[in-house]
């Protein structure tokens, strides 16, 4: 009996995704198909000159927009930021620095503390617990 292996695909959305670029500003042939792993692979290794060119000036997905902000998504759509932004109303957005994005940057920063305390505090009690096994 031989081993019959398929490719596995994903579509469009979930490649995009893995990609980090914003679907709907992908070329169409691209939309419409389906991407396998050694697709996306070849994709992520070599990238062709469309998906250089959305990594560089977008228009970004919310998670990369709320990436390049410093803020999290949920942060994003409390500042009225729905859409996809590219690189230049970004780079607007840091220079305007409007209250809910300073805002939203505090916040993010005490999130960040508060992960790192939780985490010392954890393996703190870890260390404690083993030392009584």
């Amino acid at each position: 009996m031989t081993s019959h292996q398929t490719t596995q695909t994903m579509k469009p959305a979930t490649a995009a995704k893995k990609l980090g670029v914003y679907l709907e500003a992908t070329p169409t042939e691209f939309q419409e198909g389906v991407v396998s792993r050694a697709e996306l692979a070849a994709l992520q290794s070599d990238p062709p000159e469309w998906l250089q060119e959305l990594r560089r000036n977008g228009p970004h997905p919310r998670p990369v927009v709320a990436a390049k902000l410093g803020v999290s998504i949920s942060g994003l759509a409390r500042g009225g930021v729905t859409d996809a932004l590219t690189t230049e109303q970004i780079e607007a957005l840091k220079q305007d620095d409007p209250e809910w994005l300073r805002k939203e940057r505090a916040t993010q920063a005490d999130v960040r503390k508060e992960t790192v305390r939780i985490k010392e505090r954890n393996a703190e009690r870890s260390g404690k617990e083993q030392g009584r096994s």
